[in-house]
């Protein structure tokens, strides 16, 4: 057993602002309570929620995209009443959306077979059920993975047998699982015509992965020098960052539109998808106010879809993907733990293709 005053190193976010507000320090070791477990993290992805809350970019005083709102905290930090997801984040907190884990303590009620099991922590939670959207998120509402351990409800507890690295398996529950929850919820399936904005990042790679798994064809955006990567993937139609989308596609031409981009191209996505199509989204990384004609919406039947809480199916259909080997994980660089300032800097730059991973201390025990 170990001694209660243990303490492990962590990144502590102690509010809103810039990267002076990750502190890589001691703090103490938590402990599971009753159907809780502790995971030991093997390895955290960096994603753009954690990057988001510590900015405060979800207030709705906010309305520059995320690279400008990081560039104002920077040089003038302000805590923001409403900046996370459900009002104030609860600061001093650890981040880290993305885990990949070793169960090593358990609570009272857990069964003891997840004991020593390397799992993923679905970081979505609805403590209510699913026939009701309230919903919890590790890291935004309680601490997350950027630790050397976390502590989380057995339920949202899965171990995954495969032969995946612990770094491969990190890159999973955030980006996937948002963008499976919008094909989920858009009822993506064979035939059905794609476009997917932001298509080199974590959830829009994960986005054009998922979406050829269910037999649709896919058009990506992203700049033209992240085409061969994308090709790779099997995308159907590349489409130039910045290019036209009416002139590239036509009018009324794609069935779904998976956008967490947004900004000024959000007035072109309408006007591509055909009636009756459906837009999906759960972010706008390039500005959250956008312009919308009524008419492009109600005069062809469009469907637009937000999506936060993931559904039931979701995390068990990533799992049951992994296992069978039916995606592939894309790693694009890793950073230490005590690294995560310059992690969060360099993925804002946006000139990866894949997602970010930290790997905490090793552990000999």
């Amino acid at each position: 057993m170990r001694n209660n005053e243990a303490t492990m190193m962590a990144v502590m976010t102690t509010g809103n602002g810039g990267y002076d507000k990750l502190e890589y320090r001691a703090v103490p070791i938590p402990a599971p309570g009753p159907n809780e477990v502790l995971l030991r993290v093997l390895a955290a992805g960096v994603n753009n929620t954690d990057i988001n809350t510590r900015l405060g970019w979800y207030s709705s005083s906010v309305t520059a995209d995320t690279g400008a709102t990081a560039k104002t905290q920077e040089a003038d930090a302000q805590q923001k009443a409403d900046g996370g997801w459900k009002g104030a984040t609860p600061f001093p907190l650890i981040q880290g959306t993305d885990c990949c884990g070793t169960v090593v303590e358990i609570g009272k009620g857990v069964v003891r077979d997840l004991l020593g099991k390397r799992a993923l922590v679905r970081a979505c939670m609805r403590p209510n059920g699913y026939e009701v959207m309230d919903n919890v998120w590790m890291a935004s509402d309680f601490d997350g993975a950027f630790a050397e351990y976390v502590k989380v409800p057995a339920s949202e507890v899965f171990p995954v047998f495969c032969e995946w690295t612990d770094e491969e398996l990190a890159t999973i529950p955030c980006a996937y699982g948002t963008a499976e929850n919008m094909l989920q919820r858009a009822a993506v399936g064979v035939g059905d015509v794609v476009l997917v904005a932001g298509a080199s990042g974590g959830v829009g790679s994960a986005t054009v992965q998922l979406a050829k798994h269910r037999g649709a064809k896919v058009a990506a955006i992203t700049s033209k020098e992240k085409f061969g990567q994308l090709h790779k993937l099997d995308v159907d139609i590349l489409i130039e960052r910045g290019e036209d989308l009416i002139t590239r596609l036509g009018q009324s031409s794609v069935d779904v539109v998976v956008d967490n981009v947004a900004g000024p191209k959000f007035t072109q996505m309408l006007k591509v998808i055909k009636p009756g199509g459906r837009y999906v989204s759960s972010g706008a990384i390039a500005g959250p106010v956008v312009s919308l004609d009524m008419r492009d919406m109600y005069l062809k039947d469009i469907t637009l879809i937000g999506c936060t809480a993931w559904d039931a199916v979701v995390f068990p259909n990533l799992v049951s993907y992994i296992e069978r080997n039916e995606i592939r994980p894309l790693v694009a660089k890793v950073f230490p733990l005590e690294q995560v300032a310059q992690a969060q800097q360099e993925f804002m730059r946006k000139t990866h293709f894949g997602n970010f991973v930290l790997v905490p201390p090793r552990h000999l025990n």
